[in-house]
């Protein structure tokens, strides 16, 4: 299934891709596309609704993140050894966790507000995990059973905050803006191998990230069960897991975000995002 919220900011509807590629309205089925709706059972009610009784969506509508009420936004750092390469960073021997703030969580084609006094803004497209299951401690081999699907992830960095500001990366990774998450939320079903994925990045219509989730370090299984050894992940946790290379703080001499520019980045499955740049204005 593909799940899409849709509506104002805010105020956002639960809806569902068809086959036909039409956006159905789920509000009579389900309250949001959040909590326990993405849980084994939520997701069985949905599947066994007749897509053909719900009302299509009609005209140009705004799709918003695809996960509601988010309660935590986490991140994976350098889980691309060409990544780690071009940052002169080390290459990670566990998952690096960090936390981007839920409130830089939008949807997959508003607009990236450059946060006041940033000077060097970056793009990070990621594969993204959406848990469906409350989980702790888990092993290895039920890890991927707390899994309810995937969507695109743009990790956007202030690579001043982050890195040259003293110690904690969140500063520069849970900017207003900063964590566009979708167009959709793909269950995983729908997915043959979630480590067989290609994802890009264009800026202005170059290809600047071209890479495939079979490279990442650590596989998307490792790093769920990994980080439910050091906290509870609950319905709705977002899980982004890592960038591969390509990013602005990796050319040579840099390059960064300015406004006007225009970024487009999808993931084999799961669609594409499209994102313009402009600055913080109030």
């Amino acid at each position: 299934m593909k799940l899409v919220r849709f509506g104002p900011v805010g105020r956002e509807k639960p809806g569902i891709i068809g086959t036909d590629g039409k956006i159905r309205d789920l509000s009579k089925v389900v309250p949001d596309i959040a909590g326990d709706t993405l849980s084994p059972k939520g997701l069985a009610k949905i599947r066994k609704t007749d897509l053909k009784k719900l009302p299509v969506v009609r005209g140009n509508v705004r799709l918003g993140p695809c996960v509601g009420n988010t309660r935590q936004f986490v991140a994976i750092g350098l889980n691309y050894t060409d990544h780690a390469i071009e940052t002169n960073a080390p290459i990670p021997k566990e998952p690096i966790v960090f936390a981007k703030a839920v409130t830089c969580i939008s949807g997959p084609y508003d607009d990236v507000v450059l946060p006041k006094g940033s000077t060097k803004s970056d793009w990070e497209v990621e594969l993204c995990i959406v848990i469906g299951s409350r989980a702790r401690y888990l092993t290895k081999a039920k890890a991927m059973d707390v899994v309810a699907g995937y969507t695109i992830c743009n990790d956007i960095s202030e690579r001043e905050f982050q890195l040259e500001r003293e110690t904690q990366w969140h500063k520069g990774k849970g900017c207003e803006t900063f964590g566009p998450i979708g167009p959709w939320l793909v269950t995983k079903d729908e997915i043959k191998d979630v480590q067989k994925l290609d994802l890009y990045l264009d800026v202005n219509g170059k290809r600047l990230q071209n890479s495939t989730t079979k490279n990442m370090i650590f596989t998307i299984a490792h790093i769920v069960w990994y980080c439910s050894q050091f906290f509870v992940l609950e319905p709705g946790d977002l899980i982004t897991t890592g960038t591969p290379p390509g990013v602005g703080l990796g050319m040579k001499p840099p390059r960064y975000l300015k406004p006007g520019d225009e970024m487009r980045l999808g993931i084999t499955g799961l669609g594409e995002q499209h994102q313009k740049v402009r600055k913080f204005t109030k």
